[in-house]
């Protein structure tokens, strides 16, 4: 029995999407090429932009293709805090650690304040509006937590940066298959996606910038992505991209109810094996492809080891941070760090069935029963 539970770390790649990419493998040439070849690929390259920036809601000038979600949230965050003299920058405290881990960085030339977020790992409107100042440059908020499925309230968020001199920078990885993504109802002025978050492959990112908006580059060489990103730009991934998204756009409503049934079937199934849990935050406030879970006879170590031992593949927190066993900056930030050392992470796809729920509980109802006999709990 194998069971993948980690959708929000990576999807695999959708068979569909791969085909196309090898049906249009004669679009070879370099974008930047004046001959027929590389003219051919510049409007095939150009279409995929076209056909994203229509899936935003966006215009095509406005669609940047990147490497990856981390380096379009690095091209943010570093281009406007190295556009101004000691900005002022705000973010929260649950973000993914490629815009955490950037806000740490560049606090040697601006100044960063970090929001806190309640026990379901929602932001305060009221301290977002008191810690905006007229020298505020940035703001950036992640609208589906990677670690919890929370959704931040998105639409007053929108309206408290509208009211002042900020920019808005949007971390949409999560929330593209999830829930409408449009940069005109989210009033954003940055957005951020990651192709590997939706079935396409491992290599491919999106970043919106709103037209009239300067940042600097921080990839210097040649003049492509209108001099904001160089680099021979990635005909076949921008096109995987473009098909990801198109087609997690129009199965969102099916796919949120198949996943909204995985996760009740879990948690019913858990709770009918009684075996001791709490969900970290608020099923209300939080989608249906990710619920984090407190397991407090246990740590997340030992769980997840056991549970790779039985065939099934969840995660502590954040794939960014594989290989360690630090608490989920997450968890701690919505709880404590005793929390946090024993939480798991279950993220769902469509490709998952109810059976796989069932055999996930009855697993981690094994692994209790053994600690509790053997006198662990």
């Amino acid at each position: 029995m194998s069971i993948y539970v980690d959708y929000a770390a990576t999807t695999p790649i959708d068979k569909e999407i791969l085909k196309s990419m090898l049906d249009n493998a004669d679009k070879f040439g370099n974008p930047s090429s004046i001959h027929r070849i590389g003219k051919e690929a510049k409007a095939f390259y150009e279409t995929s932009r076209k056909n994203v920036a229509q899936e935003l809601g966006a215009k095509p000038d406005e669609i940047v293709f990147t490497g990856s979600a981390t380096e379009a949230n690095n091209m943010v965050i570093r281009g406007i805090t190295s556009y101004y003299d000691n900005p002022h920058i705000i973010t929260t405290a649950v973000e993914h650690a490629s815009v955490k881990e950037t806000y740490a960085d560049v606090e040697k030339t601006a100044d960063v304040t970090y929001l806190s977020v309640d026990e379901n790992g929602r932001i305060n409107i009221d301290e977002l509006r008191n810690a905006l100042t007229e020298q505020t440059k940035l703001v950036s908020i992640i609208m589906v937590n990677n670690e919890t499925g929370t959704i931040q309230p998105m639409a007053e968020i929108s309206e408290a940066v509208k009211d002042s001199n900020a920019l808005l920078h949007v971390d949409a990885v999560q929330a593209f298959k999830q829930l409408p993504v449009n940069v005109n109802t989210l009033d954003c002025d940055f957005l951020t996606l990651s192709g590997h978050k939706l079935h396409a492959p491992k290599g491919i990112g999106v970043l919106f910038i709103k037209r009239n908006t300067h940042l600097n580059r921080i990839i210097t060489g040649g003049s492509q992505e209108r001099e904001r990103r160089a680099g021979t730009e990635n005909t076949l991934y921008a096109h995987a991209m473009s098909l990801a998204m198109h087609k997690a756009k129009t199965s969102r409503e099916e796919t949120s109810v198949v996943l909204q049934a995985l996760k009740e079937t879990l948690l019913t199934e858990l709770q009918q094996q009684e075996v001791p849990f709490k969900i970290n935050g608020s099923a209300r406030t939080q989608t249906n492809h990710i619920v984090n879970l407190y397991f407090p006879w246990s740590t997340s170590e030992y769980l997840l080891t056991a549970m790779d031992m039985a065939g099934i593949y969840a995660s502590g927190g954040s794939a960014c941070n594989a290989g360690t066993v630090q608490p989920s900056h997450v968890i701690e930030a919505m709880y404590d760090e005793d929390r946090a050392r024993s939480s798991i992470r279950f993220s769902f796809g469509e490709q998952l069935a109810e059976k796989d729920m069932k055999y996930i509980a009855a697993k981690l109802k094994d692994i209790y029963t053994g600690l509790d006999s053997n006198g662990f709990i």
